[in-house]
């Protein structure tokens, strides 16, 4: 996490007058105005993405899974300009709904779990709870009440 802002401002590395990067190796050739702007937006995406997947690795909260919404958000941006797409933050809307679909109502299932089972007080029901085989209906209607 440290070295994140050394890798975000190596895009100032790039040339800024020009489209085309030739070097011995490969030629890289860019839709935006130039390599400087690409590394810029290309940074400013990648940068996100790595600090979001670090937290969503390490965290240690029930909630953790809601943070794959804005790393969806940001992975969708990344592909977008790494595909060229000069509108890149116009789009991804359309992707994250159905991941934002899943993941809320999973989480505040989760939650919704955890928190009846906090205001038990005895461990005993709890056991004979969990033993208990019921239909995923019976389950649903079980975190409502």
């Amino acid at each position: 996490m440290a070295c994140t802002p050394f890798i975000y401002y190596a895009y100032e590395s790039f040339p800024s007058n020009t489209q085309v990067w030739e070097t011995p190796f490969f030629t890289f050739t860019t839709e935006y105005t130039s390599l400087y702007h690409y590394a810029w937006f290309l940074a400013g995406k990648v940068i996100p993405v790595i600090l979001l997947l670090i937290w969503f690795f390490t965290c240690k909260h029930w909630w953790h899974w809601i943070i794959l919404v804005p790393l969806s958000m940001y992975v969708f941006q990344l592909f977008n300009i790494l595909k060229q797409n000069l509108n890149a933050d116009e789009v991804e809307i359309i992707y994250v709904i159905p991941i934002m679909m899943v993941l809320v109502p999973f989480v505040y299932l989760i939650r919704a779990k955890l928190f009846s089972q906090m205001r038990q007080n005895d461990l005993k029901s709890f056991e004979e709870e969990l033993l208990h085989k019921r239909s995923f209906w019976e389950q649903i209607k079980d975190l409502f009440r």
